[in-house]
C-alpha cells in the first residue's frame, strides 16, 4: 500500500496535464455527442425541413465551398477536430504515464465479460455487444424514418403523373434509402484499419483488436449496397427505363460510376470468404486494394458534397496510410537472427532510442527477396524499456511466405544480408498490468509472442522500480517438443538487467503429440548474422517522439490546406461557370478537383513532417554511432546485440526452476482457471479460436469466475 500511496501522488505540473486532459476529453465528448445527434436526427422531418434549409442558407451560398458546405461543417470538422484534440490528448497522456509508470488502477467491470462465445461475430463482451446493437438500432432508425417520410409523399396522383404505379414509385425509393444506410456503415468503416489511429485509443481501442470492426461494417455496407443495386436494376426494368444503367451524368448521380464502385466491393468481399481467404491469401490481399476504385467511383457516383458524410473517417486512413507509405519506402537494419529448432526464427533490428511501444505491439513486415508487396503483421516481443537499441519479432513457419523466409534464414551460407522494410510499430496506447493480482495468460502454438513481450514489461517494472508485480501463470500448449524453444526467448539477451528472481513467474508448458522429449536436432536457437547495407536505418518512430502532436499538426494542417486550396479553386473557377453562365460545373470534374486537392494536402503536409523527422533522426543516430565510438572495449556486436545467452545464469536458472512440461496431455483449461485465488485475476488468451472460445466460456461462467477478466488477444487475419 505504501507503494501505491506514493505512485498516486502527482506533481504541480502533473496535476495541471491532468487538469488539460479532463478538459480536453470534456469536450471530446461534446463533440462526439453532438455528431452522433446529427445522425439520429438526420432522417426527421425537422431536420431536413427546418433545421437543413436554414443552415444551407449560409453555408451553401458561398462562392468559397458551395454545396458541400454544410456537410463539411456538420459531418466532417467535428471528426477531424477530435482526431486532432485527441492527438494532444494522447501526447499528454504519453507523458504521465511515462512519469508515472507504477499508478494502479482497477478498471474491470461486468461490461467487459463476454456475453457471447461462438457464432458469426466470435467471442463478444457485453460492452461490445451494446455498442453493436445500438449501431444497429441507429441503422434501423436512419432506414425506417426515412422511408416513412418519403413515402408519405407519394400519392397515386403523383405516381400516375410519372407514368408509374405506386409500388414502383416505392420501390425506387426504398432503394434509395438503402444506398444512404449504406453510406452510414462507410462512414465508420475506415476508423478501425487506422493503424497509427488517434480516435481508437481514446476508446482504449487498438486497430488489432479492431478488426472485427471492420469485418463487420464491411458485411453491412456490402449487403446495403448490394440491395440498392438490385432495387434500382428492378426499378428501371420494370419502369422500361433500362438504359439508366448506362447513365453518366454531368450534373447528377453517375449511374455507371456506381456500378463500376459495386462492381470492384462485390469483388472485394467475395475475396474475404473465410475458406477463400486462409486457402489463397494473396487473392485476398490484392483484391483488397480494390477499395481505392470503389471509394473514387463511390464520390463520382454521389457527388462531392454527399461524400463529405464518409469523408472523415476515410480522411484520417488516408493521413495513416500515406505516412506508412513514406515509412515503408526505406529499408530498416536487419542485424541478427534466431532460427528455433521449431522453424520459427526471431528477427533483430537495430532501433532507434526515441521509439517506445508498448507490449503486445505488431509490425508489418516485408521481405522484397520473397514478395515486393505482400506485408504481414508479427508480434513485437522485445521491451523497448529493457531493450532500447533493439527490436524483436518472431515468425513462425505456418503459411507460404513465413515458410520461405525460414528456409532462407535456415540455410545462411545462401544469405549474408536481408533487406527488410517494416510498417510500425503499432499497439495500445498505454496498458496497467498492475491493476490485477495474478494475471494468467494462455497460449497456442505461435500465440505465445504476446505474452513474452509482456512478461519482459513486469521484469522491466520489477527491476527497475522494485514494485510489486501481479503473479504471472503461463499456460502455454505446443505440439511438439521442439516448441519449447520458444521459451528461451522470454527472457531478455544477457548484458540486460533482468532479475526475476523477485516475481511470481510459473510456466505451465504442453505437449500435446509427443509422449517424451525429442531432440532429434539442435535444442537451441542457432545465431545468424547479417551485414547491414551502410544504407539501411535503425527503426524510427514515423514522427519522431511527440508523434501524437505531430500526427495532429498533419491532420489540422492539411485540412486547413485543403479549404484554402478548395476555396480559391470554387471561387475563381467553378463559382463563375456556376453563377455567371447558364452552365452547370461538371460534377465529375469537381469530384476529381476535390479528391487531387485532399491528396496534395496530405502528401505535402505528411511530406514535410517526415522529412523533418528523418533529419532528427539522422542526427540522433549519429550521436548514438559517436558515443559507442568512444567505447573501444567492448564490441558493437556483444554490446547491443548478443545473440547467446549464458545458459548458466541466474535468471535462466530459475526460469527453468518456474517451469513444468506435460507431455502427451492437453491443458484443463476450466480447472486451471477455476482454482486462481484473488479478487482481481486477468486472463489472456493468444492462439487458436477454439481455444480462445474455451477461455472465453470459463471467463463468462456467472458465479462461478467472478473474479476472472478476460482481455482476448487475437492477430488472425
Amino acid at each position: 500500500m505504501a507503494e501505491e500511496t506514493v505512485a498516486m501522488k502527482r506533481s504541480p505540473t502533473q496535476k495541471k496535464y491532468g487538469r488539460i486532459q479532463f478538459a480536453i476529453w470534456l469536450l471530446l465528448l461534446a463533440l462526439f455527442l453532438g455528431w452522433i445527434f446529427i445522425w439520429i436526427m438526420s432522417p426527421t422531418k425537422t431536420f431536413r425541413q427546418t433545421w437543413l434549409p436554414r443552415f444551407r442558407a449560409k453555408t451553401n451560398n458561398s462562392t468559397y465551398f458551395g454545396a458541400k458546405g454544410a456537410n463539411l461543417l456538420m459531418y466532417t470538422f467535428p471528426v477531424l477536430l477530435i482526431a486532432t484534440l485527441g492527438c494532444i490528448y494522447l501526447h499528454i497522456a504519453k507523458r504521465l504515464n511515462n512519469s508515472n509508470i507504477q499508478r494502479c488502477k482497477r478498471e474491470v467491470t461486468i461490461w467487459k465479460r463476454p456475453m457471447l462465445i461462438k457464432g458469426p461475430l466470435g467471442v463478444v463482451s457485453g460492452t461490445e455487444l451494446a455498442f453493436f446493437l445500438m449501431f444497429i438500432a441507429l441503422l434501423l432508425w436512419i432506414f425506417a424514418t426515412s422511408l416513412r417520410n418519403s413515402f408519405a409523399t407519394i400519392t397515386p396522383e403523383s405516381a400516375a403523373k410519372d407514368g408509374h404505379k405506386m409500388w414502383e414509385e416505392k420501390l425506387e425509393l426504398a432503394a434509395l434509402r438503402l444506398g444512404v444506410v449504406g453510406n452510414v456503415c462507410l462512414a465508420f468503416l475506415f476508423f478501425p484499419v487506422t493503424r497509427g489511429s488517434c480516435v481508437l485509443p481514446l476508446l482504449g481501442l487498438t486497430s488489432e483488436s479492431c478488426i472485427k470492426y471492420h469485418i463487420w461494417l464491411g458485411h453491412m455496407a456490402m449487403i446495403l449496397f448490394t440491395s440498392h443495386g438490385i432495387c434500382y436494376i428492378l426499378y428501371w426494368i420494370v419502369t422500361d427505363q433500362i438504359s439508366q444503367m448506362l447513365k453518366w451524368s454531368k450534373n447528377d448521380i453517375s449511374n455507371v460510376a456506381g456500378e463500376i464502385s459495386l462492381l470492384s466491393g462485390l469483388f472485394l468481399w467475395i475475396a474475404t470468404i473465410p475458406r477463400i481467404r486462409r486457402k489463397a491469401f494473396e487473392l485476398f490481399y490484392y483484391t483488397h486494394n480494390l477499395y481505392i476504385i470503389f471509394i473514387v467511383f463511390f464520390i463520382f457516383h454521389v457527388g462531392i458534397p454527399y461524400a463529405c458524410i464518409m469523408l472523415p473517417g476515410f480522411y484520417l486512413f488516408l493521413v495513416d496510410r500515406y505516412l506508412r507509405f513514406l515509412q515503408s519506402r526505406r529499408q530498416v537494419c536487419l542485424v541478427s537472427a534466431r532460427v528455433l529448432p521449431c522453424e520459427a526464427v526471431e528477427l533483430n533490428f537495430s532501433k532507434g532510442h526515441e521509439l517506445t511501444y508498448n507490449p503486445t505491439s505488431v509490425m508489418f513486415i516485408n521481405v522484397p527477396s520473397i514478395s515486393k508487396l505482400q506485408w504481414h503483421p508479427f508480434t513485437v516481443t522485445s521491451n523497448s524499456n529493457l531493450e532500447q537499441d533493439k527490436l524483436s519479432v518472431v515468425i513462425k513457419s505456418e503459411g507460404t511466405w513465413t515458410t520461405k523466409l525460414y528456409q532462407l534464414l535456415s540455410t545462411p551460407s545462401r544469405v549474408d544480408r536481408l533487406g527488410v522494410s517494416v510498417e510500425g510499430p503499432y499497439g495500445p496506447a498505454s496498458t496497467n498490468y498492475l491493476r490485477h493480482n495474478t494475471i494468467v495468460m494462455v497460449s497456442g502454438g505461435s500465440g505465445i509472442t504476446p505474452f513474452i513481450s509482456i512478461i519482459r514489461e513486469l521484469i522491466y517494472m520489477n527491476t527497475t522500480f522494485k514494485c510489486k508485480t501481479p503473479k504471472v501463470v503461463l499456460i502455454c500448449a505446443f505440439k511438439n517438443s521442439s516448441s519449447l524453444s520458444m521459451l528461451d526467448l522470454i527472457l531478455p539477451i544477457s548484458g540486460i538487467p533482468s532479475d526475476i528472481s523477485n516475481m511470481e513467474l510459473q510456466i505451465e508448458a504442453y505437449i500435446t503429440r509427443d509422449k517424451e522429449l525429442k531432440a532429434d536436432g539442435p535444442i537451441h536457437p542457432q545465431a545468424i548474422w547479417f551485414k547491414p547495407n551502410p544504407s539501411d536505418e535503425p527503426v524510427h518512430a514515423i514522427l519522431g517522439p511527440n508523434s501524437w502532436l505531430w500526427l495532429g499538426a498533419i491532420i489540422s494542417s492539411s485540412f486547413i490546406i485543403f479549404l484554402i486550396l478548395i476555396g480559391i479553386i470554387t471561387r475563381y473557377y467553378i463559382f463563375p461557370i456556376d453563377h455567371n453562365t447558364n452552365k452547370i460545373f461538371s460534377f465529375p470534374l469537381s469530384a476529381f478537383l476535390n479528391m487531387l486537392v485532399i491528396c496534395v494536402s496530405i502528401a505535402s503536409v505528411a511530406s514535410a513532417a517526415f522529412l523533418w523527422s528523418k533529419k532528427h533522426n539522422a542526427k540522433a543516430a549519429k550521436q548514438i554511432q559517436n558515443l559507442e565510438g568512444s567505447t573501444p572495449t567492448v564490441s558493437p556486436n556483444s554490446m547491443v546485440y548478443s545473440a547467446e545467452r549464458e545458459l548458466e545464469s541466474l535468471p535462466c536458472q530459475t526460469l527453468i526452476h518456474t517451469t513444468n512440461v506435460h507431455f502427451g496431455v492437453r491443458p484443463d483449461l476450466r480447472k486451471m482457471l477455476l482454482e486462481q485465488r484473488g479478487p482481481s485475476v486477468g486472463v489472456l488468451a493468444s492462439g487458436p479460436k477454439i481455444m480462445r472460445q474455451e477461455v472465453a466460456a470459463i471467463c463468462s461462467l456467472s458465479g462461478l469466475a467472478e473474479n476472472l477478466h478476460l482481455e482476448s488477444i487475437s492477430f488472425s487475419w
